[in-house]
């Protein structure tokens, strides 16, 4: 049983070293696509060295291939892998990971479309960015040092006299001092939280000024006929205060008057709203009363006789028409047809027998047509069918209007 598991593991073996070479040899003779290259100039390159990660978005792309002095910059060159896009107004800066590990160059931002850089392309000292190192930050903290020194600022005192006056206001303060800063902390959180509408009213304010720019002849009209009024104001000041004086004395008899008289001025309130409302239920008649009112009144200033002290008028209210005719017609404007009297039916009857002249009204009792002739038997003395009709004037056919003072009550016929 062992002899037979080595003889398969010898076979197994030796396809597994067969194919690792194989695949050795495709890797080697596989063609690789070339990098890309790129030149960045630096004002200075601390800690990048041939070999230092090239990276977009922290991820390495690419590595350093030459760092070359050129008088007051630093030429780096880069290649990195093609497949990796980056922005034709890309920017290079040396990123410190740490103080005291190798740098990278970092290649921003990270691409998304539209131009890409060039193979080849260069990116200027105006576009790229090296650390400050920590020898420039100590030697700007000892330049700050001896500005504030004896020999600086502090060369009077004055800064150790800043430093005790402020010892002398805080000691004792602390607590005073934690709740001012508290307090600004929570301003500046609702300010922060009602940024949106600090924001709206400042946009609104912007078009507010914009609108008056745009309008700025009549925002200088208005203030100078403000100050013509201010000025006039100003002539009449005694007269105004009198004015004042004396409106505040009616005021106080107004007062006084409305408090002893409340019921009565109560009760003629009520009494008016009574009036405004029939005045408003009897709109269109009083609209009629003002619309025929001025032609009444100049018909009676016509009819007045000065000399006998008379009105001279015709009395004919009725018309060509019997009085109780007139009265019958003003019962079926005002009622029912079914509460009408039966003697205005049967005068409309025997009126309309005998062919004398008849209302519309009572002609609309018995379901005849307005203004239609008269039929039935005729009357000795009346005429004939063929003749004139009944209820038409001697004068013509048709009733001429009468613009008198009984012809306006009357109406039209």
């Amino acid at each position: 049983m062992p002899g037979r598991i080595l003889r398969w593991r010898r076979p197994v073996a030796a396809a597994t070293v067969l194919l690792t070479a194989v695949a050795a040899t495709v890797v080697v003779l596989r063609p690789e696509t070339p990098q890309r290259q790129l030149v960045a100039h630096f004002t200075r390159a601390v800690g990048v060295y041939p070999g230092s990660d090239v990276r977009v978005l922290g991820v390495r792309v690419g590595e350093v291939t030459a760092v070359t002095p050129q008088g007051a910059t630093v030429r780096v060159t880069m290649r990195y892998d093609p497949e990796v896009g980056v922005p034709a107004d890309a920017q290079a800066l040396i990123v410190p990971p740490s103080v005291v590990s190798d740098r990278y160059v970092q290649l921003t931002p990270a691409y998304s479309g539209g131009p890409a850089l060039a193979d080849g392309a260069e990116i200027p000292v105006s576009r790229t960015a090296a650390p400050m190192e920590i020898d420039d930050i100590y030697r700007a903290l000892d330049e700050f040092n001896r500005a504030l020194g004896p020999k600086g600022a502090n060369a009077d005192g004055a800064l150790a006299d800043l430093v005790a006056t402020g010892r002398a206001n805080l000691e004792g303060n602390g607590e005073n001092l934690r709740d001012a800063l508290d307090g600004l902390s929570r301003a500046l959180a609702t300010v922060a939280d009602g940024r949106q509408d600090l924001f709206g009213s400042v946009a609104n304010l912007q078009r507010f000024t914009t609108t008056l720019a745009r309008s700025d002849q009549q925002v200088r009209a208005f203030n100078q006929q403000l100050a013509d009024v201010a000025q006039q104001l100003a002539g009449e000041g005694d007269e105004l205060t009198a004015a004042l004086r004396n409106l505040s004395v009616a005021l106080a008899d107004v007062t006084a008057f409305v408090r002893q008289n409340r019921e009565v001025l109560t009760a003629d309130v009520a009494a008016l709203a009574d009036i405004t409302g029939v005045l408003v239920r009897q709109q269109r008649a009083v609209i009629e009363i003002l619309d025929v009112a001025p032609l009444t009144v100049s018909n009676l200033a016509l009819a007045y006789n000065p000399r006998s002290g008379t009105l001279d008028t015709r009395n004919n209210a009725t018309g060509p028409y019997d009085p109780a005719g007139f009265v019958c017609s003003l019962m079926v404007d005002q009622l029912p047809a079914t509460r009408v009297p039966e003697t205005c039916r049967a005068l409309a009857q025997t009126l309309h027998a005998r062919g004398l002249p008849m209302t519309d009204q009572l002609r609309r009792l018995l379901k005849l047509p307005p203004g239609a002739p008269a039929t039935g038997p005729v009357p000795p003395g009346a005429p004939s069918p063929g003749g004139p009709a009944a209820d038409a004037a001697p004068g013509g056919p048709d009733i001429a209007p009468d613009l008198t003072l009984g012809g306006i009550l009357r109406g039209p016929a």
